[in-house]
């Protein structure tokens, strides 16, 4: 039986394409580590708090802890003047008690003392005349009368103890990491960072570094897939070229099988060479299919059989650059996520005015990369540039992609599409 008849004869919608990639991918298991190291991961557990937050009642400033009762009706023309007993720092538990017509100085965060009940700021008081002295001053003058609970921080004003702070299946962000030091926790239980293993075929090509040579090609699909699946989340492992012979692609498949996703880059287009077909098929079972999209219409998909009975899947871009991060970007991307137990797979998209025409000649879904820009708060995109599938700079000037339906012949300049933003970038926004 030939790899032949693995080929789907009809053509795939990206939905179907993505539907069916997505079907093969389940959430991985769980991980503990340091807090630091979780970021735009998923919790993979409820996070409740051992106790509140603020643990006790403290000063919101740096002024004296007083009784509301011993200063009604200061003012600065009559200053009320109370005995100043003690001082406390922040992380310092206060060890005297405020009694009527006594004060404690008291700096911002520190608990406040027993009998106190608010706290009047320095700029209040006469603090700075008498700084001006060398001596601790023994009294204060008080220049404003102030409610009960004035400036002080309740018990558990953030966080009640018992309370449940994140829940499971949220995404890590900085805030979040926050949270967590603020519990006192320093690791925490996560859904793991899958490992995508990247290989490239093809004689023709050459890694960066290594000397030009007339007739080859460096590889620079291997590190802009690679790029995307860290920028998503995932552990990029670089299995390097296979040329086209079937040992050197048996040995790096092998490589690949300890990951939870291979991609392979070309060889799997109809009229390529059949070599990494042939290997492919006889390792798992593999599709080869035409996707109603431009670029990247060419793509394989399948499981391969890992020892201990594991499969794992694989997902073959096409060789051409641009067609290999536009597949990326609606198929491998949103399966890294899913791995990670996210949810949300879309990108972003925005309404935005088209500023020169794109021509669909061929009834499939065209990606075009365009710059998206703000002026006079409606969105614009402009082609960048000759849109050839080989053309990777074409990408590189891009921060969206702007979708012509598959039934629409051509959207004309000044119509308004839908672009998917594959990048969010501040001076634009």
């Amino acid at each position: 039986m030939t790899s032949h008849s693995h080929h789907h004869q009809s053509m795939l919608s990206v939905e179907e394409a993505r539907a069916h990639v997505l079907e093969h991918f389940t959430r991985l298991d769980d991980e503990e580590k340091p807090i630091l190291e979780s970021f735009g991961q998923v919790l993979a557990e409820d996070v409740s708090s051992a106790f509140d937050v603020p643990p006790m009642e403290n000063s919101a400033m740096d002024g004296y802890a007083v009784q509301a009762a011993s200063v009604a009706g200061a003012s600065e023309a009559s200053p009320v003047s109370l005995r100043v007993v003690g001082s406390i720092a922040a992380g310092a538990l206060p060890a005297e008690r405020v009694a009527p017509g006594t004060a404690i100085r008291i700096m911002t965060g520190a608990p406040l003392p027993k009998g106190a009940d608010a706290v009047v700021p320095f700029e209040e008081t006469d603090e700075l005349e008498q700084r001006r002295g060398e001596a601790e001053a023994s009294h204060i003058g008080i220049y404003v009368g102030v409610p009960e609970a004035t400036n002080v921080r309740p018990v558990g004003q953030d966080v009640g103890k018992g309370d449940l702070v994140l829940e499971a299946g949220t995404v890590l962000r900085s805030a979040h990491i926050g949270v967590l030091a603020s519990l006192g926790k320093s690791r925490v239980r996560v859904v793991r960072r899958p490992r995508v293993a990247v290989l490239a075929t093809g004689d023709e090509l050459i890694e960066p570094g290594e000397p030009f040579e007339a007739g080859r090609i460096y590889n620079s699909n291997s590190p802009g897939v690679a790029s995307e699946v860290a920028r998503a989340g995932g552990v990029p492992v670089l299995l390097g070229i296979a040329g086209d012979d079937i040992a050197s692609l048996n040995a790096r498949i092998e490589q690949g099988l300890e990951s939870d996703l291979l991609i392979t880059t070309a060889g799997v287009s109809k009229g390529d060479y059949d070599i990494v077909k042939d290997v492919l098929a006889q390792r798992g079972n593999m599709e080869f299919w035409s996707v109603r999209m431009r670029p990247a219409k060419p793509l394989a998909f399948g499981t391969l059989r890992a020892p201990g009975g594991r499969a794992v899947p694989h997902l073959g871009l096409p060789g051409n650059p641009v067609s290999a991060l536009v597949a990326f970007e609606q198929l491998g991307r949103p399966a890294v996520l899913k791995m990670m137990g996210r949810n949300d797979f879309e990108r972003p998209t925005v309404q935005a005015v088209l500023e020169e025409p794109i021509v669909n000649h061929d009834g499939r879904r065209v990606y075009a990369r365009v710059v998206v820009s703000r002026r006079e708060g409606s969105y614009y995109a402009k082609l960048t540039g000759h849109q050839g599938s080989n053309l990777l700079t074409s990408v590189a000037r891009a921060n969206g992609l702007a979708i012509c339906p598959e039934d629409v012949p051509e959207k004309a300049a000044g119509e308004v599409v839908t672009v998917q933003m594959i990048d969010w970038p501040e001076e634009v926004f």
